[in-house]
């Protein structure tokens, strides 16, 4: 039927070429920015796995920089705990010389300098090694967690060890030295600050002995500055051998206190020295010195001790160095191949969306020519009319 009203030609090429027109635009889209999926009517399904996988390899990525970032930190540690070792290699080494009897009172105190600022130098590392501003051979690094993967709890815990404190404590005289005694009882205090359940306060009297205050929580909150409790030393020293009276030790608002003992007899008199605060590895060393041929044996065993325990946790430290080296190679071959199955879904083919490209290019010129054609195929019906 010949109409004009009506071309169904031109509607077929004009419908035709608003499809083809649909697709070479998809197809310069594709091509424009290399993906497959740009919006979710290209493929819904397609968007949310390859979503998903974006989420896992971000996050794969991001646990190889924890994991590397673990990596540095555990090494500044052992770094710090290498030179612990090296320094009680030499005490050690003093305590072996002072040993013998060839060394005279004097230089056995010229050793024993040497050995106690060697000690001091371990407890000052123990105290200031830090990564990104955190104290970690304090002791509160015993279970640290590190993030290694893209999900929860997929975690290392790694103990950083217990070398020593990062608690100051001081006196209130000078010198390091307090006199205690009277028949009146007069006492001495040492403010402590920030200490912990398990810190070890040690002290020498006159007398050549060493005590030492082991720390609990109840002792840990009164000299925080809250509540009084008495405490019991390790042992028991006496103000003087002619006298034999012990001094009394307790905690009175944030204070360590000692007492001296109240003698009929007249007045009393101990002298503390080398009042120091540690904890862990460090604790026992700290209550040693080199002073005699029996101090500097007993030393030995005590460091003996001590390297022994700091390369146990330096072999902690190193294996899980090791451990953590393997997890990030293991995460980079995840998060690869993750990269690889999402390009699959996500990505472009260039080789089939160019000849796609080709194809809709040919078949919108040949619809314009055949919407031409049936554009002007309307104009036989004029010849009807003459």
């Amino acid at each position: 039927m010949a109409s004009i009203n009506t071309n169904m030609s031109a509607n077929i090429a004009s419908n035709s070429m608003t499809r083809n027109e649909r697709s070479m635009s998809s197809t310069m889209e594709r091509l424009s920015t290399g993906l497959r999926i740009n919006s979710a009517k290209d493929d819904a399904a397609g968007l949310a796995i390859s979503s998903k996988m974006t989420s896992q390899i971000k996050g794969l990525n991001q646990a190889v920089r924890n994991a590397n970032d673990a990596i540095s930190m555990i090494q500044v540690a052992e770094g710090a705990m290498k030179e612990v070792t090296n320094m009680f290699q030499r005490m050690r080494e003093l305590a072996v010389q002072a040993i013998s009897d060839s060394n005279t009172t004097s230089d056995r105190t010229a050793l024993n300098n040497e050995y106690k600022q060697l000690s001091a130098e371990v407890q000052r590392v123990a105290e200031n090694t830090q990564w990104n501003g955190t104290n970690i051979l304090d002791g509160a690094r015993t279970q640290t967690t590190f993030q290694i993967g893209a999900n929860a709890s997929q975690t290392i815990a790694v103990n950083f060890g217990d070398l020593g404190t990062n608690n100051t404590l001081t006196a209130t005289h000078a010198g390091g030295t307090a006199a205690i005694g009277s028949s009146d009882g007069p006492s001495v205090s040492f403010a402590i600050d920030d200490v912990a359940a398990g810190d070890v306060i040690s002290l020498k009297t006159d007398q050549g002995n060493y005590v030492t205050y082991a720390i609990d929580d109840t002792m840990a909150t009164a000299l925080n500055g809250t509540g009084t409790t008495a405490i019991t030393a390790v042992g028991t020293e006496t103000n003087s051998a002619a006298n034999g009276g012990a001094f009394t030790s307790a905690i009175t608002s944030g204070a360590f206190v000692l007492t001296g003992a109240n003698e009929a007899t007249g007045a009393l008199s101990v002298t503390v020295t080398d009042v120091t605060i540690s904890r862990g590895h460090h604790a026992p060393v700290a209550v040693t010195d080199i002073t005699s041929s029996t101090n500097a044996d007993s030393a030995l065993g005590v460091l003996d001790t001590a390297i022994t325990n700091v390369n146990s946790t330096r072999a902690g430290l190193g294996a899980s160095m090791s451990r953590l080296e393997y997890a990030s190679d293991n995460l980079q071959n995840v998060a690869q191949n993750t990269a690889s199955a999402r390009s699959r879904v996500m990505d472009a083919d260039y080789a089939a969306e160019t000849t796609e490209l080709a194809r809709t290019q040919i078949i919108q010129q040949a619809s314009t020519a055949m919407l031409a054609q049936a554009n002007q195929s309307q104009q036989a019906v004029l010849s009807l009319l003459r």
